[in-house]
């Protein structure tokens, strides 16, 4: 006899249903996670799609690194496997008709999406050419970066202005979201390893846009205080180099170890070349060692050291290090063009250039609105659909009867939101959707 046909797409089973809820809360409670994607694969070219590679760096660990796009992929096809797979934000790179390079940043499952266009972009390997020392990233990219944001919520924003607060407020939450938040009493410093830094331009006269400047930096650490010949001689220095060298310098044409140390070009001392940092600060860090618990009188005496006791003895394990950012690429630059409800397609709440007057804003909403109507609607009938046919099975099964499934198709509105049909092109916007609630650029 043949196997009874079982249908997926529209019916969830009951033995998977408890599995699929249980899925869905760990996933959500986990770190955010990401896709870089090419739209239209590589019909972008070769200078987008170098740059998709960078941006997946630079997103790592918890993004797709090895996505491998098709140019038939649509966006339907990631939008479902981010459920599953715990994506919670998609990077969509496209490159307009006109030559435009755009950037889209949406949130799964319900959205919204940040519309950017790419004024200017350099990739790392542009920037690694420009520097004088260049530095790889190494094992940076096992841990994700820092988030540092600036000049994103202006004090004297209103409800009114070009860009209103509310959607500063939004946009600032959105990138907030990209990277797991930091706890400072429990993150270990080594663990912090690259910064990504977002900078919003301040606003011109003559230009009330909202543009932000992305920089990607690598956080290099070293001791002060000491000479270049010296921290040559350290242990940990010696462990921590990347470039393994040799552990010794050789110092067999040397009499004594003090005629290395003491540059004799300097008369005797050290060069004051080799004292100068290359830093933008200086920070006190505490050694992560192993320490022995202290007794009562141990932790007295500490106490009082920190009082500043001269009597008592000073906490050891603390020491200045100089901070230097080393950028690692890539750079960007990006102008919010418009700011959408849903994951690429729905109403738009924000637009850089077209304005709409009250009247039209209350007719688009009565559209939307009249659409959710039937979107509901829909679910109720495939809901009432689904109950019917299950208690007919169960009297047939009652009844000793032979139950096959049905064959008959229905259609039914995805729980993420509408699904873009096949024939909607790879930017999200249908052939047939309405020209005044699209507001392309």
């Amino acid at each position: 006899m043949a196997k009874t046909r079982v249908k997926k797409r529209t019916h969830l089973r009951a033995q998977n249903a408890s599995a699929a809820a249980k899925g869905t809360a760990s996933s959500m409670s986990k770190t955010p996670k990401s896709m870089v994607i090419r739209v239209g694969a590589s019909q972008v070219g070769t200078s987008v799609s170098q740059l998709v590679k960078d941006v997946r760096q630079m997103m790592e660990p918890d993004t797709a690194v090895r996505l491998k796009e098709r140019k038939s992929n649509r966006l339907r096809d990631y939008t479902v496997m981010a459920g599953p797979l715990g994506v919670t934000h998609l990077l969509l790179f496209s490159k307009s008709k006109t030559g435009n390079t755009n950037m889209r940043l949406a949130v799964t499952p319900r959205g919204p999406t940040l519309h950017f266009q790419v004024e200017n972009y350099s990739l790392c390997k542009d920037v690694e050419r420009a520097l004088k020392r260049p530095q790889s990233g190494g094992q940076d990219h096992k841990t994700p970066p820092l988030l540092v944001m600036n000049n994103f919520n202006s004090p004297d924003v209103t409800e009114d202005s070009k860009v209103p607060k509310r959607l500063e407020t939004l946009t600032t939450t959105i990138f907030q979201s990209l990277f797991p938040p930091i706890n400072p009493q429990a993150t270990p410093l080594s663990s912090i390893r690259r910064v990504m830094l977002l900078n919003r331009e301040p606003v011109e006269s003559n230009d009330e846009g909202y543009i932000l400047s992305l920089r990607h930096y690598a956080i290099a650490t070293k001791k002060t205080g000491m000479s270049k010949r010296i921290r040559r001689l350290d242990p940990k220095e010696i462990r921590n180099r990347e470039k393994k060298k040799a552990a010794v310098p050789n110092l067999g044409k040397l009499e004594d170890a003090a005629d290395y140390i003491l540059d004799p070009s300097a008369a005797g001392y050290t060069s004051a070349s080799e004292t100068e940092l290359d830093t933008d600060a200086e920070v006190e860090v505490a050694e992560s060692t192993t320490r022995k618990i202290l007794n009562k009188r141990e932790m007295q005496r500490q106490k009082a050291a920190e009082k500043g006791d001269k009597k008592a003895v000073p906490t050891p394990g603390v020491e200045k290090r100089a901070v230097k950012l080393v950028e690692l690429g890539p750079r960007l630059k990006l102008r919010l063009m418009k700011i959408e409800d849903g994951v690429c397609e729905g109403r738009v709440m924000w637009h850089d250039f077209i304005t709409k007057s009250e009247a039209e804003v209350r007719r688009l909403d009565k559209s939307w609105e009249s659409r959710r109507k039937q979107k509901e609607q829909r679910k109720k009938q495939q809901k009432e659909n689904i109950e019917k046919k299950k208690q007919a099975k169960s009297k047939a099964k009652a009844n000793g009867e032979d139950v096959e499934d049905d064959d008959e198709d229905v259609d039914m509105d995805s729980d993420d939101g509408d699904w873009i049909s096949d024939d909607e092109d790879a930017d999200g916007a249908g052939p047939d959707e309405d020209s005044d609630e699209s507001m392309e650029e």
